[in-house]
C-alpha cells in the first residue's frame, strides 16, 4: 500500500513537472518560431525566386539549373557550387541590408553589372571558383542598403538577365569586341595626352602607368609604392582604328562603384574584383579590365575611370594640346 501511494506521488509529480514544461516551451516556440514576414514574401513574389527565412535572414535561391557545367571534364550538379543567392536582414533604421552571390557566363557578367549599377546596388567582387569549368563560370558578389521592397525592384533588372537569351545588340557588341586587332602604329603620344600620362614602348605594346601617390601604404614597416603594385595602368595593342586594352585599376573602397560606372559607360569590359593584399589599410582593391574599339575611345575610357580616383598630391600630369 505504502508502495503505491509512493507510485501515485511519483506520477503526479511527473505529470505536474510535463505540464509546467510544456506551458513554458509553447510560449517560447511560439516567441521563436521563424514566421515569413509579409514584408519578405512580397520580395520572393517579385523575384519569382524560391526562398525561406530562418536567423532573421531572407534567403533567395537562385540556381543555375539551366547550366550543364564539367569541371576538369566531370559532370557537376548545380549543388556543387553553382547555386547563386540573394538575402536580406534588417540593419538600422529600419532598413535591410542585402547580399549575394550571383553565379553567371561570361556573357552575362558585364550587362547583368551594368544593370545592377544603374539601379543603384554596389557590385563588391568578381572572380571565378574553378579552373577547367565548361562554360566558364564567374561569381559576382552584390550589396545594397534599402526598403525590402527596393531592394527587390533594384534587383530583379539584373536577375532578369540570368539563365536569358542574350539580347541581340548585346551578342553584336561581343561579338565586335572579340574580333582580332589589327596590327599597326599607335599615336602614343596622342594616347598619352587624352589619359594625362606619359607612357613607354616595350614591342607592340604601349603601357601607361600611374603610382597611387596619394594612398600611403606600408606592409609590415615596409612602403608599398608603384614599383611595388600599388598602380593603375593601361596597355595598348593594335592600330589607331581598331585597339584593344588591357589594365588594373587600385581604388580604394569608396572608389570601386564610381570606377565600375565610369568602366562600363564606356564600354570596357570588367573582368575582375579583388585584393591583393591581407591585412594591409587603407583596403586597397584592384579591377581588371578589357575592351576593344579605336584607340583614342579606349584611352578616354581609361581616363574616364581615372578620374574618379582620388589623387589630390599624385604626380599625374594634363599634357596641352
Amino acid at each position: 500500500m505504502k508502495g503505491t501511494n509512493m507510485n501515485n506521488a511519483l506520477l503526479r509529480w511527473f505529470v505536474v513537472f510535463t505540464i509546467a514544461t510544456i506551458a513554458n516551451i509553447i510560449p517560447f516556440a511560439l516567441t521563436h518560431a521563424q514566421v515569413m514576414p509579409k514584408d519578405y514574401q512580397e520580395v520572393i513574389d517579385v523575384l519569382g525566386k524560391k526562398g525561406d527565412f530562418k536567423d532573421s535572414v531572407l534567403k533567395v535561391n537562385i540556381p543555375r539549373n539551366d547550366l550543364k557545367v564539367t569541371v576538369a571534364g566531370v559532370e557537376t550538379p548545380t549543388p556543387f557550387g553553382f547555386g547563386g543567392w540573394l538575402a536580406m536582414t534588417r540593419g538600422d533604421h529600419n532598413l535591410d541590408v542585402m547580399m549575394g552571390d550571383l553565379v553567371l557566363l561570361q556573357d552575362e557578367v558585364n550587362p547583368v553589372m551594368s544593370a545592377l549599377l544603374e539601379n543603384g546596388l554596389e557590385v563588391t567582387a568578381l572572380h571565378n571558383h574553378f579552373f577547367w569549368d565548361d562554360p566558364h563560370v564567374y561569381f559576382m558578389h552584390v550589396h545594397g542598403h534599402g526598403t525590402p521592397m527596393e531592394l527587390a525592384q533594384k534587383v530583379k533588372k539584373a536577375i532578369d538577365l540570368i539563365g536569358k537569351d542574350i539580347p541581340a545588340d548585346i551578342k553584336q557588341k561581343n561579338m565586335d569586341a572579340n574580333r582580332a586587332t589589327v596590327p599597326g602604329k599607335l599615336n602614343t603620344g596622342k594616347l598619352a595626352q587624352i589619359v594625362g600620362h606619359d607612357g613607354e614602348q616595350n614591342g607592340a605594346v604601349f603601357k601607361i602607368t600611374i603610382g597611387r601617390n596619394d594612398v600611403k601604404l606600408k606592409e609590415m614597416g615596409a612602403v608599398i609604392n608603384a614599383r611595388m603594385g600599388l598602380n593603375t595602368w593601361a596597355a595598348f595593342l593594335g592600330s589607331d582604328e581598331n585597339a584593344a586594352i588591357a589594365g588594373d585599376v587600385a581604388m580604394l573602397e569608396g572608389e570601386v562603384t564610381p570606377v565600375l560606372k565610369a568602366l562600363r559607360a564606356a564600354g570596357l569590359n570588367v573582368v575582375a574584383i579583388h585584393h591583393h593584399m591581407t591585412g594591409s589599410r587603407p583596403m586597397v582593391i584592384f579591377l581588371h579590365y578589357w575592351g576593344t574599339g579605336p584607340a583614342e575611345k579606349l584611352a578616354a575610357g581609361f581616363r574616364a575611370a581615372v578620374n574618379e580616383l582620388e589623387r589630390p598630391t599624385s604626380k599625374m600630369k594634363d599634357i596641352e594640346e
